[in-house]
């Protein structure tokens, strides 16, 4: 199955944003493309950098404006397509969202993002609810897909939880970056770290992993500091780990790969960590922490 990611550098203007957004997604279409993944957040500039209440003007409904444009793409080129979104709920209520479009261009489910970090620079707290659909896969005519968002990639119980449900591939649209002020060595350390943990999930769960980020440096809006230069490098690699495909550091590209998705059937039988999981001893995982118990 040949998938897509587009690795997308966004400005301030919504329009111009779903255009470039929509017109990679019907180059992706003529490239075979049967599923197509977009970054976190990409209808607009990460705005998460600062705490602005007028900032809440960029979120919208589900079903809304953004999901009924994309669902006519996908019906119109018959592919899936997964975008981010802020999602309004209520009034005082926001998600970071993340919705799966069905190839006939209906709404096949969504997930909310459970991890919510609150970071220099990533003030997502102050702006996000903490999901409340839990790890739930979403069933599609590309496959049953573990989507979750960004922070999540971190949480290595994340993955498995979907892995657990059923989920056949795990995507993560994503936002990251350097701060311009880390010397080369830190941002480095970063960026290994990024693409080695969900690798690692990719591993540890037999699956292809799919992670698309953004790219381009945005200027922090107040101007007191450098802003987040991020780091682009969308991947896509196979249940055992392999890159398949990697796109530039610092620049907008669309990026084609082919995954065998029958693979982790094949992958699993040689590595049969499902099996031999010791769930009557994992008890402790669902405490915060007991070091300080002893």
């Amino acid at each position: 199955m040949k998938i897509a990611l587009i690795q997308q550098q966004c400005e301030t203007d919504r329009s111009a944003n779903l255009r470039r957004s929509m017109e990679a997604i019907r180059e992706a279409a003529s490239q075979g493309a049967e599923l197509v993944l977009l970054a976190e957040l990409h209808t607009s500039r990460y705005f998460c950098q600062t705490e602005e209440p007028t900032n809440f003007d960029l979120a919208e409904p589900i079903p809304g404006p953004t999901t009924e444009e994309l669902g006519r793409l996908a019906a119109e080129l018959q592919l899936v397509i997964v975008a981010s979104l802020f999602e309004r709920r209520a009034a005082g209520l926001y998600h970071n969202t993340a919705v799966v479009l069905e190839r006939d261009g209906t709404l096949a489910g969504r997930y909310r993002k459970m991890h919510i970090p609150d970071d220099p620079g990533y003030h997502e707290k102050y702006y996000f609810t903490p999901g409340d659909l839990g790890f739930t896969p979403i069933d599609t005519s590309a496959g049953r897909l573990g989507v979750l968002i960004c922070w999540d990639q971190w949480f290595p119980e994340a993955a498995r939880l979907m892995a657990l449900a059923g989920a056949e591939l795990l995507l993560y649209p994503t936002a990251i970056g350097w701060d311009p002020a880390d010397d080369a060595a830190e941002q480095q350390r970063q960026l290994e770290a990024w693409i080695t943990v969900q690798r690692g999930h990719a591993i540890a769960n037999g699956l292809p992993l799919l992670a698309c980020n953004r790219t381009g440096l945005e200027p922090h809006p107040d101007g007191r500091s450098g802003g987040i230069r991020f780091w682009g490098s969308s991947f896509v690699c196979g249940p055992q780990g392999e890159l398949l495909a990697q796109a530039s550091p610092d620049r907008a590209q669309l990026l084609i790969a082919e995954i065998q998705p029958r693979r982790s059937e094949q992958v699993r039988r040689i590595w049969p960590f499902l099996r031999d999981r010791r769930i009557d001893a994992y008890r402790d995982l669902l405490r915060r922490y007991r070091g300080d118990e002893r």
